[in-house]
């Protein structure tokens, strides 16, 4: 029996115990887990108000019948994802959003190093045979035109070479009225991390992709 075999037979296997146990999702319930850093996380936001706990409820008003697993760490890159992710995708999770790369942005990593990083964490949960969808993130300027340029094909490029799902970027439901300016309004103090009526328009902009990210694991 080949290695991706032995994974699969390990998974359902392991699925079969954590249903019979009376742990996790339930037998038609579909897990995702949000990894990502402290916009996945909620940082400065009591619980109820972060992105998972918000996009969890708009899910369920779709009718989506799913569990939300926050594996979001504040202050993580990019690396940091890719070295938990192997334990992140325990064997009831079905599918894994990776929001990833704000750090990496503000830390002024080398693209090349933080495409690598995602290509891994691409890379495992294909070979978990988890569905993924990746949310881009957009370079500043003030870097320069080549890193600009650099980093914000890293998504779209591991997208389209793994056929994952692909949500153009975390922040476009702040500006989906076209004034980048009134995305201000939707800040904390530090303006890098949004206020829970910021965190409602992302959530709006990116459930739907979330949806067909849940869809797509019951194919």
């Amino acid at each position: 029996m080949g290695y991706g075999a032995v994974l699969m037979v390990r998974k359902a296997l392991m699925s079969v115990i954590f249903v019979c146990c009376g742990f996790g999702a339930t037998a038609e319930q579909i897990v995702i887990a949000a990894l990502g850093d402290s916009l996945t996380q909620g940082y400065g936001l009591p619980e109820e108000d972060g992105f998972v706990p918000q996009l969890d409820r708009w899910l369920r008003a779709q009718g989506a019948d799913v569990r939300l697993i926050n594996a979001g760490v504040s202050g993580d890159t990019t690396a940091g994802g890719a070295a938990r992710v192997d334990w992140t995708l325990t064997p009831e999770v079905d599918g894994i959003i990776v929001a990833l790369g704000g750090n990496d942005l503000l830390r002024g990593i080398d693209p090349a190093v933080s495409r690598s990083n995602l290509e891994a964490i691409v890379k495992v949960a294909d070979s978990s045979e988890v569905d993924i969808l990746l949310v881009g993130m957009q370079a500043p300027g003030n870097y320069g035109a080549d890193y600009k340029e650099a980093f914000d094909a890293i998504y779209p490029d591991l997208a389209t070479a793994y056929e994952t799902g692909y949500a153009p970027s975390f922040f476009a439901g702040l500006t989906a009225g076209g004034d980048p300016d009134a995305a201000r309004n939707y800040m904390q103090s530090d303006g890098i991390h949004p206020n829970a009526a910021g965190v409602t328009l992302i959530v709006e902009n990116l459930g739907p992709y979330v949806l067909e990210l849940v869809n797509a694991t019951r194919q």
